[in-house]
């Protein structure tokens, strides 16, 4: 089975998370931690942990514990349990798989993870656990939990400092990383090639998709619109891509979807099919403008919130108002992931981050947009990983 993943990361990588990990529980005497996704965009933890992917709304749980290979919750015929002994080629790290048919748009079924986890810490008799992200878990989950180890275990919230650990990347998660922003170039330049008036927004969005599938890309986010010359092309979902493009109306496209591996960035650039009005022009060289100035703010050990403070002075100072959006954050595993870049924000930037920086406006008339990624460095963003270039396309 192993001849079929799709672009696995190193043992040599995996062993570094639970290294770092470990290290941190045993600081602070957890002797397991706790997690649940159901999807592979906002369901880092489970995918960091095990280099395989919670998806399609399945919850997948997994207990990491700190003297022990980890176990793992999963859809599956009820009562199956596989054992393993850590090695297995596809799921590395893990000791045993339990199985429950549970799904989340089935509500008697969502205690059933619930039950075989705590089961499984019960059976460990384990003093102190680790949740993390407990916000994104079902409540009932959460609350088996508390109520199942009241009186004998205490449950402490360790999301706070293993996101301070996801956010720094790797060098192998920094090749990651590179690669899906140079995959995103190559979707971007592959649809400018094949965009034509006469195709509704959403055969756009497809082809962009369509397109990440067969460069590699495992999941992702698509999201576009056309719109006159005149009227804001604002970034739409697929259930409003309706619309059919006409010669000399403009397009907006945002790609972001993971690249091969699983990390993600994401970029946007607005086409104009035919030659761009003053104002669209004007509006890209504003958020051009407001993207440098931003990047002139990031270095390690600075505050986000400060950094956001600074890009409200800007836009405020060109007539626009205080940003109201997350106009940039990180990235990883997650298509938004930590530190963001707003004013409640409490982590500082440090280099090795991923930041996805996004800054726009809307108004009646426009809609304009930019966003490219960037590695913290030593001593700032370094350089823009995406190598398409900086304008308005006329095509």
């Amino acid at each position: 089975m192993s001849d079929r993943r799709l672009n696995p990361i190193s043992d040599a990588e995996l062993e570094r998370r639970w290294k770092a990990i470990r290290a941190g529980m045993a600081e602070r005497g957890i002797d397991a931690l706790v997690m649940q996704n159901n999807n592979d965009w906002l369901g880092g933890y489970v995918k960091w942990f095990t280099d395989f992917p919670a998806y399609n709304g399945y919850p997948r749980t997994v207990i990491f514990h700190a003297r022990d290979a980890m176990t793992v919750v999963d859809m599956g015929p009820a009562g199956a349990v596989r054992k393993f002994d850590g090695q297995n080629m596809i799921h590395r790290g893990v000791g045993e798989l339990l199985c429950t048919p549970a799904f989340t748009s089935i509500a008697y079924t969502d205690g059933y993870q619930g039950e075989l986890a705590l089961g499984e810490l019960r059976r460990r008799n384990y003093k102190r656990i680790g949740m993390l992200g407990a916000g994104a878990i079902p409540h009932r989950f959460v609350v088996q939990i508390e109520q199942g180890l009241a009186g004998k275990t205490e449950i402490v919230d360790a999301t706070e400092w293993v996101d301070a650990i996801k956010a720094i990347k790797s060098e192998e998660e920094k090749v990651l990383i590179r690669r899906c922003a140079e995959m995103q170039d190559e979707i971007f330049a592959r649809v400018c090639r094949k965009i034509k008036p006469g195709m509704r927004d959403n055969e756009v969005t497809a082809l962009a998709q369509y397109e990440g599938r067969v460069l590699g890309s495992e999941q992702g986010l698509f999201l576009g619109s056309s719109a006159p010359l005149g009227q804001a092309s604002s970034f739409v979902d697929r259930y409003l891509q309706g619309r059919v493009l006409q010669e000399g109306e403009h397009f907006s496209l945002l790609i972001e979807n993971a690249g091969p591996g699983g990390m993600y960035t994401e970029i946007a650039r607005t086409m104009v099919f035919g030659k761009a009005s003053n104002e669209v022009i004007d509006g890209f060289e504003t958020v051009l403008e407001a993207q440098n100035h931003t990047l002139s703010k990031i270095k390690p050990g600075a505050l986000a919130r400060e950094v956001a403070f600074a890009h409200d002075e800007f836009m405020t100072a060109r007539g626009f108002g205080k940003e109201k959006r997350l106009y940039a954050h990180g990235q990883g595993y997650d298509l938004v992931e930590r530190p963001l870049i707003r004013e409640d924000e409490t982590m500082k930037l440090e280099a090795g981050m991923n930041l996805a920086v996004h800054p726009g406006f809307e108004s009646p008339s426009l809609f304009a947009v930019i966003c490219d990624n960037y590695i913290i460095g030593k001593d700032g963003p370094g350089e823009c990983l995406h190598k398409t270039p900086k304008k308005v396309f006329e095509l």
